[in-house]
């Protein structure tokens, strides 16, 4: 064994010095291994044990090192921990060395010598608990039930520890300041560790078995009471998590005593009542309670429906109006208008950011009437359209949207944003022949100081022809985008075909100055995405972008760079503002490099992974441009590298410039010569994917920080050569729009880490302006606690005052009072955080309740919108599969509400024999659900919400476009619950993505503005 163990470390020893990559440290591990056969517990304790002369902070190189050996399967997860925490600094601070003896080791002589430990173990341990929880969430450990018990019992030891140290710290209040936030850090990571540990199925498996000894499971329990108030301090949506986990999860996985099985007649019997006589879900009775469409319902529906991506779809929305009113079409029109006033007042009274509530203005004045417009087809006399809108109208709060004649009310609290509000919708309506001219007065109550578009209605198909003999005008119809005056949907619609068109046509000049006008106006996308589906117009853009090259005759390449970067951006901008995947996108090639891009584009490669040509391109853009003497970026070097593979080069062209510059190989002159290239509009659009590997790397390698904030430093706060080129300004934060978030999220960290730094500030400051541009659903820092806060029970408790918010309000909603605090994302949050099935049970038991004091019918409704309600995974299920994968297989996807409830209404007829009436709720509402999202198979009638639309629906009236309506748009495809990664959220909470971001910024899923949700 000694003579293993001296050739172990000596091989260490000579690694360390010799800075072996990790790589190379796989191969000669093999070699030793099969020569010098040592244990694991040994190995691990040997390379996570202080040097001689060196017992500060353990190595970073032996951190790669320790999950080289992990990976290779050399040591397990358990018995790094173990070694971790027999060497840790915690021990010494919680014991002051005391028990430095129990773990010691027999010398030579036989006497016990006592383990030495680090000084400052707190990074290393974090980044380690870090890397081991994606070893965790990628269901690679634990192995067996055996790892799994010992993975439960050396999370106790640590959580035991910390616990320990941290009241010491509190007592002697004389650490510093680095080393209480590097403990904090550590805290986060531990919590992030051992909820991925609990929340794994195998270890669930174990400690509702008998693998796990009763005093383990109570350990594990008074660990956790202790260990939730310290996490709470730092991540309070983990130690909910954790909470949850203590006070449900752990008591509910007490083993069950097993009876002793029947045999002969009673065992048949037995079997009979509960298999062969088991009714199912369609064969049970339950009485129905009174239908009752609230105004809460729809509200709730139509907040789903824009609180993220826009989730328009006329097909969609039609067929699930007529499922919902069964064909009345005089209370669908009065409601759909209430609903669209409703959550717009709700934006009001909530503060919503400005992005948000210009996407509500215009649904409600330019798409609103569109809708009436088809729907008003199938109105038979003596009911007009007019007479829907006028009774629609008269419940409208006067306080939030005042006609004219209360706008001069001194007494009155409305505001400029909604003066207009019911003005601009009667004009709109006006202009789609809803309402007379004449009676707008009578509708505001005073002559309006506004009149019709001195256009009248805009035909969609004149506006294409005059965008393609006309460029200019078809920039000019950008700007329009943000009005509010009826004609934008067909403007909308427009724009988006001439798109589809330059792209068939190859006009990549004219597509150019379209993609960068749009870029410049954020809110341009989100009004684009009320009239079309992302496909319609991404996808022909996409296949530009895959299928792009050079012409034969080509003279200059500056310029073609310039409009495949301007066209990309679009892109990248879409992408990134509504997380869309590549699915959302319409690519469906695996070769597609905007499916690179998308999917690996933060990603540097090693050179020897770069192909000769490849490499010679890297060469070439390097000696470009920071090489004076080579003449700069040239023709020749352009031509012979198509912007499909610089782009793809890019995240490597910047390690190579953080490498120079930490190396002092690259001096400061020269670099600030390079990045003038980058900042200039031919190359702009590359720093996505630059400053996307700069933040990612700056996380993973602080050591790089002086390095990496140089750049960014020269790249955001400094780029002289801008100053005066306003299109490259405006370009520059179009970028930054994108990058911005995972950037804060980094340089944050790097605070945290680092407080006395002073270069950090200045950046975060430049991005201040940028954050909060994405529009996918996520809930900032303050939505968040306040609903996690919600005492004796946090968010689920948060979701139930909710719902009963929504009653209260359907049950009574008065003419002039506030329509109920609600946010969609509350939903979409509690499903990240509590999953649905979870969020299904507090629906169920605010149900429940609410139907046993009578008002049944309306929180039925209630529930149901907000199961019903459409969300972005889900959209387009029909069509999720990987196309980066080597075979065909569907996306995966959390479980959403409608599967959640699917599963609950299977288990019913059983739940019946002990629960009666709560089965009884949960058959009335799947129900209500299945009914009002009902799918016919058929062929989905093609729309255009100005013309084609109309059309089908005054040929074939409502029943029979609900018919046709939905086939193929995916609100709940229940053969693919698509339940995914259980832990793919677990990181998102802390560093702003998937499971997958945990060493790199992928664009997942987020929550929270500031926590990355």
């Amino acid at each position: 064994m000694s003579a293993s163990l001296n050739a172990w470390q000596t091989f260490l020893a000579r690694c360390i010095e010799a800075r072996l990559d990790p790589e190379t440290f796989t191969t000669y591990v093999e070699v030793l291994e099969t020569q010098e056969p040592l244990p694991a517990s040994r190995i691990a304790a040997l390379f996570l044990a202080p040097r001689e002369g060196s017992d500060f902070a353990l190595d970073p190189l032996v951190v790669q090192y320790i999950q080289a050996l992990l990976s290779s399967g050399k040591v397990n997860v358990p018995t790094i921990l173990r070694g971790l925490w027999k060497v840790s600094s915690f021990r010494e601070q919680a014991n002051g060395g005391i028990e430095g003896q129990k773990d010691g080791e027999n010398d030579d002589g036989g006497k016990v010598k006592a383990v030495k430990r680090w000084k400052n173990s707190y990074t290393a341990e974090e980044t380690l608990f870090y890397r081991i929880t994606k070893h965790i969430s990628s269901g690679t450990a634990p192995r067996d039930l055996q790892e799994a018990v010992e993975l439960i019992t050396v999370c106790i030891q640590w959580m035991e520890t910390v616990l320990s140290a941290s009241r010491v710290a509190l007592e002697m209040m004389g650490l510093s300041q680095t080393n209480t936030a590097e403990m904090t850090a550590q805290y986060m990571a531990l919590g992030t560790m051992v909820i991925a540990v609990v929340e794994n199925a195998r270890v669930v498996h174990a400690l509702g078995g008998s693998v796990v000894p009763k005093l383990t499971r109570r350990n594990m329990g008074k660990a956790l009471e202790g260990f939730v108030p310290l996490l709470l301090q730092c991540s309070p949506q983990g130690a909910a998590r954790l909470e949850v986990f203590r006070t449900e999860t752990l008591v509910a996985l007490q083993p069950v005593e097993i009876k002793q099985p029947k045999a002969g007649a009673d065992k048949e019997i037995d079997d009979i009542l509960d298999g062969e006589l088991e009714l199912g879900v369609d064969s049970m009775v339950v009485e129905e309670l009174p239908v009752i469409n609230t105004r809460a319902g729809l509200y709730v529906y139509f907040n789903a429906l824009l609180v993220a991506r826009p989730l328009i779809d006329d097909n969609a929305i039609f067929a699930y109006l007529n499922n919902r009113y069964q064909g009345d079409i005089r209370s669908t029109i009065i409601d759909i208008i209430l609903a669209a006033f409703d959550i717009l007042a709700n934006a009001q009274y909530r503060n919503e950011r400005a992005q948000s509530t210009t996407v509500l203005r215009s649904f409600l004045i330019n798409k609103i009437p569109l809708l009436l417009s088809a729907l008003s087809t199938s109105l038979f006399p003596p009911l007009t359209p007019e007479y829907c809108i006028t009774e629609a109208l008269s419940h409208v709060d006067t306080n939030a949207f005042p006609t004219i004649s209360n706008m001069f009310d001194e007494s009155s609290t409305s505001n400029i944003f909604s003066d207009s509000v019911r003005t601009d919708f009667c004009f709109a309506c006006c202009l789609h022949g809803l309402i007379e001219e004449s009676n707008i007065v009578g509708l505001l109550g005073d002559e309006p100081m506004q009149s019709l578009p001195a256009g009248g209605r805009y035909v969609k198909d004149d506006l294409v022809q005059q965008c393609l003999s006309d460029p200019e005008r078809a920039e000019s119809l950008i700007d329009e985008l943000q009005l509010m005056d009826g004609n934008v949907g067909a403007v909308s619609q427009a724009i988006t075909e001439v798109i589809a068109r330059l792209c068939s046509n190859k006009e990549t000049m004219t597509l150019k100055g379209l993609c960068s006008k749009l870029v410049k106006i954020p809110s341009s996308l989100d009004v684009v995405l009320l009239f079309d589906k992302p496909t319609s117009f991404l996808q022909p853009i996409c296949d530009l972008l895959d299928n792009w090259s050079y012409d034969e005759d080509q003279g200059e390449y500056q310029p073609v760079y310039e409009e495949f970067g301007s066209i990309l951006l679009l892109v990248l901008s879409f992408a990134n503002r509504y997380n869309l995947s590549t699915v959302d996108l319409g690519i469906r090639s695996q070769d597609s490099f905007v499916a690179k891009l998308l999917n690996q584009g933060h990603l540097s490669r090693k050179m020897e992974q770069l192909s000769e040509q490849e490499q010679t391109h890297l060469d070439g853009w390097i000696k470009g441009l920071f090489d004076n003497e080579s003449g700069g970026l040239g023709d020749e070097l352009m031509s012979s590298c198509p912007p499909q593979d610089f782009y793809l080069l890019v995240p490597t062209l910047f390690h190579e410039i953080v490498l120079g510059c930490s190396t002092k190989n690259l001096s400061e002159d020269a670099l600030k010569g390079g990045l003038e290239y980058l900042v200039d509009t031919f190359l702009l659009p590359s720093l996505v994917p630059g400053i996307t590997w700069l933040a990612c790397h700056l996380w993973e390698s602080r050591g790089d920080g002086n390095a990496v904030l140089q750049i960014l430093s020269a790249l955001i706060t400094s780029p002289t050569s801008i100053s005066n080129n306003t299109e490259a300004s405006q370009m520059l934060n179009s970028i930054l729009n994108i990058v911005a978030k995972n950037l804060e999220h980094s340089l944050r960290w790097l605070q945290r880490a680092e407080p006395s730094r002073q270069d950090i500030e200045p950046l975060l400051k430049a991005l201040r302006g940028n954050l909060g541009w994405e529009r996918r659903g996520a809930a900032g820092h303050t939505e968040l606690e306040s609903w996690t806060g919600s005492p004796s029970g946090g968010l689920a408790i948060a979701l139930k005052t909710t719902l009963a918010n929504l009653v209260q309000w359907g049950l009574n909603p008065t003419m002039n009072s506030n329509p109920a605090n609600y946010t969609h994302r509350q939903i979409l949050v509690a499903v990240k955080m509590l999953t649905a099935p979870r969020v299904l049970c507090a629906i169920l038991d605010e149900l429940k309740s609410q139907t046993a004091t009578g008002h049944g019918s309306v929180v039925l409704d209630v529930a149901c919108a907000i199961i019903c309600a459409p969300d972005s995974p889900s959209w387009d299920a029909g069509i999720q599969t990987d196309i980066m994968s080597a075979a065909t297989t569907p996306q995966q996807r959390r479980m959403n509400l409608r599967e959640a409830l699917k599963i609950a209404a299977d288990n019913a007829p059983k739940l019946h024999k002990t629960d009666p009436f709560y089965a009884e709720t949960i058959v009335r509402l799947y129900r209500k659900v299945e009914a009002q999202l009902n799918m016919p198979q058929q062929t989905m009638l093609q729309h255009d919400a100005l013309g084609d639309l109309n059309s089908a629906i005054e040929a074939v009236g409502m029943e029979a476009l609900a018919a046709d309506a939905l086939h193929g748009d995916g609100l709940g495809d229940e053969t693919d619950l698509g339940l995914g990664d259980p832990h793919g959220d677990l990181m998102q909470g802390l560093m702003g993505g998937g499971a997958d971001d945990l060493l790199g910024f992928s664009s997942g899923g987020d929550m929270g503005d500031g926590l990355g949700f």
